[in-house]
């Protein structure tokens, strides 16, 4: 399934990402030389709708393309397809970004594909692997790490000083990408905004003029670092919306505006128009039940026990469904020298 390239197509620098299933026939790797050997691995389009990578590569390879770049570049295009649509993932795809090596699923195509992604990579070894994607919720620019290595934090707050660590999901490309080489993914907004294109590209453009990624510790007044501690979803059996009576579980209109705030205990978060016991699937980064450490249900009212901070809220019901409402995160204080 995975084509591999040793060179861009002029054509990709004209081309909008509902263009590239046409223009590479599918999933592609692309390998561009550079000044220094060891190559700069960045994923865009593993959610065919999250064009904002995308667009600042074709940039980035744009402003390249008569010149060498100070760094070698590979890039994956992943769901072509869905970007074709623009769409996530179609229905009967996994979702590209839960299928890296260290999943929890396995034995599909897109797994063996992920797999021989990570191990072309590692043969070139690889020097840093960037990760880029959009949110549907109204968000800050920030980027994530799953390990707690300065290093790694080195690389994220070259994007922004909000970093949030996590370990869960499982099967994400950075954590597969950790295992060889300080890696972050990055969240750059919602799609369309040009300030994340920007943002994106300057990024992209200052990682490949890293002579190293520094190892010295981030200074804990650089950063501010989040953990995600709870992911939130609606069972398939309830019904939900956002500011409709006609539902069991009627979550605030505005809910995305809470994400990056630090809320109270008490927080209502949605209205129960019906009484199911457990409106919400709530698990921890081992995948344990903790919805009733995080909820309660008060006068109708679906509210928070306890002081966090959420990310990623989305009023997307099809993201809702597909993946999941958003986070739970708790911040944290950041070690002078944790273990690299």
């Amino acid at each position: 399934m995975l084509n591999v390239l040793d060179h861009c197509p002029d054509t990709l620098l004209d081309a909008e990402a509902r263009d590239l299933r046409r223009l590479f026939g599918g999933p592609t790797l692309m390998h561009l030389p550079g000044r220094r050997e060891e190559p700069l691995f960045v994923s865009v389009l593993l959610h065919g709708n999250e064009t904002t990578g995308y667009l600042a590569v074709r940039e980035l390879l744009g402003k390249y393309r008569s010149r060498m770049l100070p760094r070698a570049l590979s890039v994956f295009f992943g769901n072509v397809v869905a970007a074709e649509q623009g769409v996530r993932r179609l229905p009967d795809q996994p979702d590209y970004n839960r299928i890296w090596p260290g999943s929890e699923t396995s034995g599909t195509p897109e797994h063996a594909m992920m797999a021989q992604v990570v191990q072309e990579m590692e043969r070139r070894q690889v020097f840093a692997a960037v990760d880029v994607h959009n949110n549907t919720g109204i968000n800050p620019h920030y980027a994530c790490v799953n390990r707690i290595d300065h290093r790694f934090l080195h690389l994220a707050t070259l994007f922004s000083r909000t970093v949030v660590y996590f370990v869960r999901p499982r099967g994400v490309a950075s954590m597969a990408m950790a295992r060889l080489c300080p890696a972050v993914t990055v969240e750059c907004g919602q799609p369309g905004q040009r300030h994340g294109i920007d943002h994106a590209l300057d990024y992209l453009e200052a990682c490949l003029h890293l002579s190293e990624v520094p190892s010295h510790p981030v200074p804990p007044h650089d950063i501010d670092l989040y953990h995600t501690v709870v992911t939130i979803r609606v069972p398939e059996s309830i019904s939900f919306g956002f500011g409709r009576q006609d539902v069991a579980l009627d979550f605030l209109p505005d809910l995305d505006h809470l994400n990056f705030r630090e809320l109270p205990a008490g927080t209502p978060i949605a209205y129960l128009h019906a009484d199911p016991k457990r409106p919400l699937e709530v698990t921890d980064e081992r995948g344990r039940d903790v919805y009733d450490e995080y909820f309660a249900v008060e006068d109708g009212m679906l509210v928070l026990k306890r002081p966090v901070m959420p990310s990623m809220f989305t009023l997307d019901e099809r993201i809702v469904r597909q993946d999941c409402l958003g986070y739970l995160m708790e911040r944290i204080e950041l070690v002078e020298d944790p273990a690299v």
